[in-house]
């Protein structure tokens, strides 16, 4: 497998967000999201995002291409920043979220995804980055934020429902500076 391309999300790449994270919605407990989002549910919020400063990347894989000018390549994932607390002022903290498509997964592209978006982040100055996992099927997600540099900081047991489960959340969090 070549190495995947990270970028900046395009307008264009919302399709193939939209996929991936329905997915995740209706087969999955990584994410209390009960509604899968739309293209242009991603758009708003990319759109937000880019307002706020924040990043929003995808991983692309081309096969056979050195670069993503050679030829296109396909959506395999895709990770964003937000804030931690939106009601806070300072907002030196923001929250990662980080999907992949079944395909990509232990291919190192989480890995490569999640790493840019630190470095993004820490280059904009924000101080800490939380991830916040579901306590159930979030092994491979809380190996990679550990490998990553995040500890774990808490629990929080049964705070909302899923698929008629009682979930809770793992918070991780990583000083970016």
């Amino acid at each position: 497998m070549t190495e995947p391309i990270i970028r900046d999300a395009q307008t264009a790449d919302l399709d193939a967000a939209a996929t991936i994270m329905e997915h995740y919605v209706l087969s999955t407990l990584a994410t209390f999201t009960h509604r899968a989002p739309t293209a242009a549910d991603w758009q708003v919020r990319m759109e937000r995002m880019r307002e706020d400063g924040l990043p929003f990347l995808v991983a692309e894989l081309h096969p056979e291409a050195e670069s993503a000018d050679e030829a296109p390549g396909e959506i395999v994932g895709f990770a964003y920043a937000d804030w931690w607390r939106p009601k806070s002022e300072h907002r030196i903290t923001v929250e990662d979220s980080i999907y992949l498509s079944p395909a990509a997964a232990g291919r190192g592209v989480g890995t490569a995804l999640l790493s840019a978006l630190i470095e993004r982040c820490a280059e904009a100055g924000h101080q800490q980055m939380i991830g916040v996992l579901t306590d159930e099927e979030s092994e491979a997600s809380f190996a990679l934020h550990t490998k990553l540099g995040f500890r774990p900081v808490g629990h929080l047991p049964q705070v909302d429902v899923k698929h008629g489960r009682t979930l809770g959340t793992y918070l991780l969090q990583r000083p970016l500076r």
